[in-house]
């Protein structure tokens, strides 16, 4: 089961990892190559500094996919939601670029 959760989530994080939002002028990936936003232990994104609306609304839609998904594969695989978030972001800091945001125990630091 555990592996099943593994190799969704790896194919979910890259997925997130490359794909703008098209209703959106700012994509995921400028996004984290700017330094706005970074990936939090949570499974989850975080702005690294206070930004603008359009940075809020990036966030909060890429949140709310990751949530819904994360969702799902707790459902499928019949484990708690915290578990599945908790991987999902060790995956997801683990595949972030050199010179991205990562949140770690001091706040925020580039990988």
């Amino acid at each position: 089961m555990t592996f099943r959760i593994v190799v969704t989530l790896a194919a979910f994080v890259v997925l997130c990892a490359g794909s703008a939002l098209p209703v959106l002028a700012l994509s995921l990936e400028e996004a984290k190559t700017k330094g706005l936003v970074g990936e939090k232990p949570s499974g989850y994104l975080g702005a690294v500094t206070a930004g603008s609306g359009e940075v809020q609304s990036l966030i909060d839609e890429v949140n709310h996919k990751r949530r819904q998904a994360y969702e799902d594969i707790a459902k499928r695989n019949g484990t708690q939601l915290t578990a599945v978030e908790t991987l999902a972001g060790e995956k997801a800091i683990h595949n972030t670029k050199p010179g991205n945001f990562i949140e770690g125990p001091g706040g925020w630091a580039r990988k």
